[in-house]
């Protein structure tokens, strides 16, 4: 696959996870919906890392430090909301 298209996709996708995001917020204030919110905040950090930044092919352990901090972070949010 082309760069383009994968560009391209990672754009599509990142859209459709900001939009997801923002009807999530606007649905209520439960804890189910606050894990779905920062959920679509992690994939979107999937993507930027992997789609944008193209560490997919670096070495896992800057993929693990990237994609580590969004994750450290959600848990730290639901456990605040517990």
């Amino acid at each position: 696959m082309s760069a383009s298209k994968i560009l391209v996709g990672c754009w599509l996708g990142l859209a459709v996870l900001s939009v997801s995001t923002v009807l999530l917020g606007n649905a209520g204030a439960t804890l189910a919906l606050a894990a779905g919110v920062l959920l679509a905040a992690f994939g979107k950090a999937w993507l930027i890392t992997d789609g944008f930044m193209e560490l997919r092919h670096a070495p896992p352990a800057w993929r693990l430090l990237l994609l580590g901090w969004p994750l450290l972070m959600a848990i730290g949010v639901l456990l605040t909301l517990l």
